[in-house]
Order: structure tokens, then C-alpha cells, then sequence
């Protein structure tokens, strides 16, 4: 399924502004194709879940766009400071409109300002494990958030 759908899904992903509506395409991607691997008809009445489970496939598309995303993100910045600029390439990056949401998905799944962030990438591994640990959630964590004491 990855060798196969990924790529082309995925293609330049680094430069996409996600909002709700890209990530839910994202998701109908992927159903469909399994899907269609299954020979599942759209209208049979087969949930997601059961497509996931019969081919044994997890939801990770959009992690994996986030996590390349964030790494494009944190090597741009770190190029910049190589270059005295990566303050100025944000402040240039906010001033125009469809930028300003490409930032936005940063400090939203981030959960950092932007300032912070750039500080952050300049150390290498702490940002890569930042980027590992927003992109791939721990499913025992959720569990716990989710959990009525």
C-alpha cells in the first residue's frame, strides 16, 4: 500500500498548507485505495475500520506528511541561520497570507512560537525527537487522556 499510493500522495507535501479539509482528503485517499485493493464497492456497507483491519493498514499518511513537513521545516531554519536570516525568513514567510497558514500548521502541531522553534532546530536531535514525538503520538498516551477516572 505505501510502495504503491504513498508517493504519489505524498509529493512535495513539505510545502502544502494543511487545513481540516486537506487532512480529511488525505484520510479519503487512503480508504479509497484500500478500497479499491479490497474490491470493495464505495456503496457496500464496510466501515473504514474494517477496511484498516483487513488489510492490516494504520492510519499514518498524515503523520508521515507532518513529520516531513516538520524536518523541511527545521532544515529551512537551520540553512537560514547558517546564513544570519532565519528571523527575517519567518517575518518575509508571515507577511503574506498563504505562508502565514504554512507557519501556522508549525506552531499548531508544534505547540511552540515561532521564535522557540527556531531556537529548537538549531540543536539538531532535540528537534528530531520534537518531530517524532508530534508526529507519531503514542497511542498508550491517548488512552490515558482519554481515560474517566
Amino acid at each position: 500500500m505505501k510502495a504503491l499510493m504513498w508517493p504519489v500522495a505524498t509529493y512535495d507535501c513539505e510545502s502544502w498548507t494543511l487545513r481540516k479539509n486537506e487532512e480529511t482528503r488525505l484520510e479519503a485517499f487512503v480508504m479509497k485505495g484500500l478500497r479499491r485493493i479490497l474490491c470493495v464497492s464505495w456503496t457496500a456497507k464496510k466501515t473504514n475500520e474494517w477496511s484498516l483491519n483487513k488489510t492490516g493498514v494504520k492510519r499514518e499518511l498524515l503523520d508521515t506528511v507532518k513529520a516531513r513537513k516538520l524536518a523541511y521545516y527545521g532544515h529551512t531554519m537551520r540553512k537560514q541561520r547558517e546564513r544570519n536570516n532565519a528571523r527575517n525568513n519567518v517575518r518575509s514567510m508571515q507577511a503574506r497570507r498563504s505562508h502565514t497558514d504554512w507557519i501556522d500548521n508549525i506552531k499548531t502541531w508544534t505547540g511552540l512560537l515561532v521564535e522557540e522553534s527556531i531556537r529548537m532546530t538549531e540543536e539538531w536531535d532535540k528537534w528530531r525527537k520534537h518531530i517524532h514525538g508530534v508526529a507519531n503520538p503514542r497511542i498508550e498516551d491517548a488512552k490515558e487522556q482519554n481515560r474517566v477516572i
